[in-house]
């Protein structure tokens, strides 16, 4: 079975049938969107406030816990919600950003850094980290570092058992996923029996996907990440659409295709390993997102749907978390990865089923 193209994959193609500026129209009104939800998410949870209430609060800034009368809506917003909602952001930028670069690396509208084993790799290499109290050494850097290990690891092996002829196999990808990331949550158990219960307690939480300890220092070493990656892929983005039409047509057109193959390799563990790194394995953002953003676009152009993806899943993730830690009743919360779950597994399906005809 030869690889199937995310969409349609001619550069020719790129700009038929969709007006040049409706991507960019589309990216205006998804930030839009994007600064909206969060002014709603920053009111919905246990206890509802009102959008007037949150910008009363974001404007007066952080509270000051010295003062003997504090706002509650300030405490709630800038210790517990606002640092939930700037994680919920990245987090979901980064596995979209992340996705659309396996996408176009593997020409396989299948693959995801959940579904080729990437998360698993990173999820293992923080579990390390954290065995091993690295960040007593390393200090903050030690797990992202280790994350980002076990991403780059787990992703050059399943695309070197995909890859056959100078093709990559969707059967071989997606058995090779399948069986990297069965290999790896059988270290992760092992890593959890090995673990101080404070440790496994993290592990779990890493395990199942959580934002619920999130703080703002992390929130800005994560969004360096998605910065710093994102502008990578996006120096990449032409060589993605060439790319496209077969790896001998990039080469015979100019495109240094073993140098563009690691640095899409790299950018999207390192973008995976930020995310595992502070919230844990969150599936399907990375399958469900590039799809959306290239029906938003009009066009599988690279140099407009990475931008409206990464926009796009920094929303999906801002109400997949707003969901998970409002549906429960009694202050409890579902992981924010069992909601993705239940939105990317059907589309996976339907996927794979739409592929196998």
């Amino acid at each position: 079975m030869t690889t199937v193209p995310p969409e349609q994959p001619q550069t020719a193609r790129a700009g038929r049938g969709s007006k040049p500026g409706r991507a960019w129209l589309m990216l205006a009104l998804l930030l839009g969107a994007l600064l909206l939800s969060a002014i709603l998410a920053a009111g919905l949870g246990a206890v509802h406030y009102s959008p007037a209430q949150v910008l009363a609060a974001l404007r007066h800034g952080p509270p000051n816990l010295d003062a003997t009368d504090i706002d509650p809506v300030q405490i709630t917003l800038w210790s517990l919600r606002l640092p939930r909602i700037l994680m919920a952001m990245v987090v979901g930028g980064s596995l979209a950003a992340s996705g659309v670069a396996l996408q176009s690396l593997l020409r396989n509208d299948l693959a995801d850094p959940y579904v080729v084993g990437v998360s698993s790799g990173a999820s293992v290499g923080a579990e390390i980290a954290y065995l091993r109290h690295a960040e007593n050494v390393l200090g903050g850097a030690a797990v992202p570092i280790s994350a980002f290990a076990g991403g780059v690891a787990a992703m050059t092996l399943v695309y070197g058992m995909a890859r056959r002829g100078g093709q990559v196999l969707v059967t071989s990808l997606l058995l090779g996923g399948v069986v990297v990331s069965a290999f790896l949550g059988a270290v992760s158990t092992l890593i959890l029996q090995l673990s101080s219960p404070d440790d496994a307690f993290r592990t779990l939480n890493r395990l199942m996907g959580s934002l619920q300890d999130a703080t703002l220092p992390q929130c800005a070493i994560s969004g360096g990440f998605l910065l710093f990656g994102a502008l990578i892929l996006f120096t990449q983005s032409r060589a993605m659409n060439i790319f496209a039409l077969g790896e001998e047509s990039a080469k015979q057109l100019g495109v240094d295709t073993e140098r563009f193959k690691s640095t899409l390799i790299i950018t999207a563990s390192l973008l995976t390993a930020s995310t595992v790194a502070f919230a844990g394995m969150i599936g399907f953002v990375g399958l469900i997102v590039p799809h959306a953003a290239r029906r938003l676009a009009g066009t599988p152009d690279h140099v407009r749907v990475l931008p409206l993806a990464t926009v796009a899943g920094a929303m999906l993730m801002v109400w997949a978390d707003t969901l998970a830690r409002s549906v429960m009743p009694d202050s409890r919360e579902l992981p924010v990865g069992v909601i993705t779950a239940f939105l990317g597994a059907p589309f996976f399906i339907y996927l794979l089923r739409r592929h196998g005809r």
